[in-house]
């Protein structure tokens, strides 16, 4: 899907914990016969899954545009046209990389000055393919954490073929090399973070009873460095029943604080601030509240409406307040953003002097610079340079130093740009992404379809001006909606050159439960309400074949995760309106997803099934129990990867074994390393890229 640029926060820890978790399956009583395909790495499943990628293989990869088509998507993947984005800590601009001669990747790092050249010179930290080598590993990149004010020492996550579990080590920058004897954490669901030089938050498998059974780290400890990890002092221990908990330190100069994520669900978490006696004090705030402590502010992102010192503000409102007041009682909040019925907060960013919000109108981004006064007025002017059109991200370079940001801008046929800016002056363009596919003949429409109980749902099409209207055009229709993500106009110049140069059409469909709108949209499509989603999406294809566009023996669909899921409930729900479907690492199974890995996180989003009234509209849309042998579906194309310990494998083998064993037209193929992108390098980003897409182009065209 295009990437989507959310303001980063203090509390970044849980992004990345949110997702992961324990390999395997509980195991409950059950009558599935194939129930076998949920032992992950299982000699007899593995050889199951062997013998339908083999199948997939010799159906897909013998077309003639085959080989061609990867070797096209790798070389983009691999290009060394593309912008290496940039994180700033120090004086240094860091950047991890992929290329063909370093499929595993470089951390690496350089001046800005350097940055601007059209070919930077990069100083290497840690030549990851390498480091596999020396180690006999496949290690995939999960990031690097650097100790301010000296950056110094590092953390590194690495996981094991790209899988959401993943260890964390300390590197020295000065030396380049790994701390011996420091800090280490190994395989787990969980994190580590600095405190200080010798201090640091670790929340991890401490043993038995140590994890949420959503499978995540519950238990905060404090470790100090030198002593062993199993005689931390805890500060915190959440319950088992939580999603996960979390410790870090604000390290922003002046406003040193340490904080504990309690996290019940998604979009319910509570944070406390750690005394320095050690006691914990709970915000007295919404849970559902997206929180950020900035400097003196408290920022809220309301997802409910909130009433407290005698005002009601609105739920999507982002609202402030001084931290220190807030705690000694005061409820004095000022509202910086305020819904309405077309726009929507999509994040923010804060410089050393300004906050810049990103909202969005009808899916197009919108930026605005709000400056705080000393009375604590805040002043508002648009951002000066930011486009009208696209998809646009603004992040601040070093909200202590400048009110330098980047901004990023996009859209499906416009190359991604980097732009470098000053608060108060037109931004730079610094980089620009080549056009890999030619797009002049290709334009960009918005149209709203009429969902089946009257809401009006936005979508993009791509297609060539001019396109005549004979309901003959291969379209490819895109969905997620889920978790409150937005699809926002994005650059993909894989799907530029596999589908739009190809004469397809390309269609990405805005419908509930996405954050498009705000909480409302996401919250729409909740739970018993999950149908609303699916309403959305057929309706968006309802209104492509009214419009001429496409019919369905040209109509194919596409989504991954929660949209692997909807991609599941479109075929066996709406099986007439598509001539084929590209499911991707999915939920399929309803019955049994909360005892499957990261499943019972997911619980807020879906229902329980273990509850009979959840059950009740929970299979309704469970599409492994209402697949039937009777129904007539469109062709199907199953992937997923052994190695991904978010979304179980065994949804995708299990409805490819169910369909199959029904005599449905189905393919299936598993990436035995890749986690839930589905891949762990270029070569397999490629190879999957092009199974999917050669799929789609022998059955639509």
């Amino acid at each position: 899907m295009p990437s989507v640029i959310k303001h980063r926060t203090a509390f970044a820890w849980l992004a990345g914990v949110f997702f992961a978790a324990h390999a395997g399956a509980q195991t409950m009583p059950t009558d599935d016969p194939n129930q076998w395909l949920e032992d992950v790495e299982g000699t007899k499943a593995l050889d199951w899954v062997r013998a339908q990628n083999a199948d997939s293989q010799k159906a897909l990869t013998a077309d003639p545009s085959f080989g061609q088509l990867r070797d096209d998507l790798r070389a983009i993947l691999d290009s060394n046209a593309r912008i290496p984005m940039v994180v700033k800590q120090g004086d240094y601009y860091y950047n991890f990389w992929r290329d063909k001669e370093h499929p595993a990747g470089l951390w690496r790092r350089t001046m800005l000055a350097e940055y601007r050249k059209a070919e930077p010179a990069w100083e290497v930290l840690i030549d990851l393919d390498a480091l596999n080598k020396t180690e006999s590993k496949n290690w995939v990149w999960h990031g690097a954490d650097c100790l301010k004010p000296a950056y110094a020492r590092c953390l590194i996550a690495l996981s094991r073929g790209g899988s959401d579990a993943d260890v964390t080590r300390e590197f020295d920058l000065p030396s380049k090399t790994w701390v011996a004897d420091g800090f280490f954490r190994p395989e787990a669901k969980g994190g580590l973070n600095w405190k200080d030089l010798n201090t640091v938050y670790v929340s991890t498998d401490f043993g038995p009873g140590s994890m949420t059974t959503s499978g995540y780290a519950r238990i905060v400890k404090e470790w100090q460095r030198g002593t062993p990890m199993a005689a931390a002092k805890t500060v915190y221990e959440a319950q088992t029943t939580d999603m996960a908990a979390g410790g870090f330190r604000d390290l922003t100069t002046g406003f040193e604080r340490d904080f504990v994520q309690r996290s019940l669900a998604f979009y319910n978490d509570e944070l406390f601030v750690v005394g320095k006696d050690g006691q914990l004090v709970k915000l007295d705030v919404p849970n559902s509240a997206q929180k950020n402590v900035h400097r003196q502010y408290l920022m809220l992102e309301l997802r409910d409406p909130w009433t407290v010192g005698g005002k009601t503000y609105a739920a999507g409102a982002l609202i402030a307040a001084d931290f220190d007041k807030f705690l000694a009682g005061g409820r004095d909040f000022t509202v910086l953003f305020e819904p309405t019925e077309h726009a929507a907060l999509s994040g923010y960013t804060w410089t050393k002097n300004h906050l810049l919000l990103n909202v969005l109108e009808d899916v197009k981004n919108r930026i605005t610079v709000l400056t705080p006064a000393a009375d604590g007025s805040w002043k508002r002017e648009a951002l000066v340079g930011a486009p009208g059109f696209g998809t646009v991200s603004v992040s601040a370079i070093d909200d202590e130093e400048s009110d330098d940001y980047f901004m990023t801008v996009t859209d499906y046929l416009t190359p991604t740009s980097l732009r470098l800016g000053t608060v108060g002056s037109a931004p730079e363009t610094i980089k620009q992404l080549p056009a890999f596919f030619d797009a002049s003949k290709l334009e960009i429409n918005q149209h709203f379809a009429t969902s089946k109980d009257g809401t009006k749902v936005p979508y993009f099409i791509v297609s060539p001006k001019g396109m005549k209207v004979d309901g003959k055009n291969p379209t490819l229709l895109y969905g997620y909606g889920g978790f409150e993500i937005s699809l926002t106009p994005g650059y993909s110049a894989g799907v530029g050159r596999a589908w739009l140069t190809q004469g397809g059409v390309y269609v990405v469909a805005n419908i509930r439960g996405g954050g498009e709108y705000g909480p409302r949209w996401h919250k729409a499509a909740l739970r018993e309400n999950r149908n609303k989603a699916y309403e959305d999406f057929a309706a968006v294809a309802e209104d492509l074949i009214a419009r001429k566009i496409t019919t369905p023996a040209h109509l194919g669909i596409q989504g991954g995760s929660n949209g692997g899921l909807l991609m599941g409930n479109m075929t066996v729900m709406y099986p007439q309106l598509f001539g084929a479907v590209v499911c991707q690492v999915p939920l399929l199974d309803m019955k049994r997803y909360s005892h499957l890995l990261a499943g019972a996180s997911w619980m807020a989003e879906y229902g329980n099934p273990d509850v009979p009234a959840d059950w009740a509209f929970l299979q309704k849309y469970s599409p492994y129990q209402n697949v039937s042998k009777d129904v007539t579906y469109p062709p199907v194309l199953f992937t997923t990867s052994t190695r991904d310990d978010r979304v179980h494998p065994g949804h995708a083998r299990k409805m490819m074994a169910r369909m199959k064993e029904q005599g449905h037209d189905v393919l299936y193929y598993e990436n035995i390393e890749g986690g839930h992108g589905g891949a762990a390098n270029n070569e397999q980003s490629a190879f999957m890229q092009a199974l999917a897409f050669t799929f789609l182009k022998k059955k639509l065209f």
